[in-house]
């Protein structure tokens, strides 16, 4: 079974599926291990692992799939991923659709940002017209096909123009054909409770660690309607927070001793699947 036939089965039941980010493929792997059905890959993450640096649009097309080939082939669980605006103009979009699907990506999201985008969360982010918006999207739907990978059509509108103009493009990108439509850059319990009510149907939220929506629960955005949870940095401010104590701890006493908690080194070479590859060493090396 295909990441995407998994997905879409785990959207079909009565449960929201959880979504954590991971911005590199060790965290999606510590995603699977603590049991959750779907790993989001973050393009905020993966511009912050890969480059050091903020989620501007500074990643390419290639950079992005190789991410998601790299994680697909690390978890067995799907991976839903963010393919940005499509890097371009319509066969930009054709070929990252296919460069998604050939990385067995289980779902892909483009936004309707211009280029440079930014991240969804933050000011300053420029549209695209709603009609483009929706042209795009249907260039993505035609190059997906009878392939099994879910395109979400997801709109910036709401930091830059508000909520009505938001929900106004997810009803546009859901008579388009997306299967899911996903509003970024809610940051008020109120604004998520106004797109659950004005959007039916299949669509996305994503909770941000800081802002006011991380008080409900899964069992609350369930009950609101949405099918799909991505908790996009909570794993990867945890990590940098954890890091950033270790090494001060490091710094101050001249030793990791009596430091931030650690896995072990075989608690780790577990995480990393280092049993599989002695065993082929032990089978098959010289």
């Amino acid at each position: 079974m295909t990441g995407g036939t998994t997905l879409r089965t785990l959207l079909e039941g009565r449960e929201i599926v959880l979504a954590p980010g991971a911005p590199d493929s060790i965290t999606a792997r510590l995603v699977e291990a603590a049991g959750f059905p779907a790993v989001y890959m973050t393009g905020f993450g993966a511009t912050a692992s890969r480059l050091g640096m903020p989620d501007i649009g500074l990643l390419s097309q290639t950079e992005m799939t190789e991410h998601a080939r790299n994680m697909t082939r690390a978890v067995a669980i799907p991976v839903i991923a963010d393919a940005d605006t499509g890097y371009g103009g319509p066969s930009n979009i054709d070929r990252t659709v296919h460069e998604f699907l050939c990385a067995g990506a289980a779902a892909i999201h483009l936004e309707d940002q211009a280029m440079p985008k930014r991240c969804g969360q933050t000011s300053g982010v420029r549209l695209l017209d709603a009609e483009s918006g929706v042209k795009r999207l249907r260039c993505a739907l035609e190059a997906r096909g009878s392939a099994d990978m879910l395109v979400i059509g997801r709109t910036d509108a709401l930091p830059a123009q508000g909520i009505n103009e938001a929900v106004r493009r997810a009803r546009l990108y859901q008579d388009a054909g997306a299967d899911l439509v996903f509003v970024d850059g809610i940051k008020r319990i109120s604004e998520l409770e106004a797109v659950a009510a004005a959007v039916e149907g299949p669509k996305v939220v994503s909770i941000v660690d800081g802002n006011e929506t991380t008080r409900l629960t899964a069992t609350d955005l369930q009950e609101l309607g949405f099918s799909l949870a991505f908790y996009a940095v909570t794993a990867l401010f945890t990590a940098t927070r954890a890091v950033a104590d270790a090494l001060s701890h490091l710094r101050a006493a001249g030793t990791p001793a009596g430091g931030p908690p650690q896995h072990s080194y075989a608690e780790f070479s577990q995480l990393v699947g280092a049993d599989f590859h002695t065993d082929l060493d032990d089978r098959f090396g010289g």
